[in-house]
């Protein structure tokens, strides 16, 4: 579901926004986890040109705790990592450079029942900080997860096939 509606469940507060996005990969769980779980690695598979950590997590450098810095074109987020699940539930809650209040989102990977590859299934919450800019970032925001969670599918289905 997509929307503040609460149409699946109880109704949401004023403000509150979701998305919800899915993409499948070829390649296996474990092969997809190292791209999402390992902040180095975004820049390699996404649109961003810098992806490093502010500081580190446990138990390993990406884990619970860790903060990650990305960026495109000089302009970007902070993020600390809240799930650290591997190989299959990364959450984690934006610090700064979205125009959002209480961000958090949930990237699952999941075995395809049909294929020997992975569903990735990328979710998230917010709260508009300006009154009426919801919609509006939600649908940036479902589009922009929506590019990553395909260029992930694809950078590791090319790197299956290599």
């Amino acid at each position: 579901m997509s929307g503040a509606t609460g149409r699946d469940g109880p109704p949401v507060p004023h403000g509150r926004r979701s998305y919800s996005v899915r993409a499948r990969s070829a390649a296996p769980v474990d092969a997809v986890w190292p791209l999402i779980g390992q902040a180095h690695r975004w820049k390699e598979w996404s649109f961003l040109d810098r992806s490093d950590l502010v500081s580190v997590g446990t138990p390993l450098p990406d884990g619970v705790g860790a903060v990650r810095r990305f960026t495109s074109h000089g302009i970007g987020s902070r993020e600390e990592v809240v799930v650290w699940d591997p190989p299959h539930h990364l959450g984690y809650a934006v610090l700064s450079g979205f125009p959002v209040r209480h961000y958090r989102a949930d990237v699952v990977l999941a075995p395809d029942p049909t294929t020997a590859g992975t569903v990735i299934d990328w979710s998230g919450t917010f709260d508009e900080r300006v009154p009426g800019t919801g919609r509006l970032l939600e649908a940036v925001l479902d589009r922009m997860m929506g590019r990553f969670a395909t260029a992930l599918a694809a950078y590791a289905d090319r790197a299956a096939d290599a």
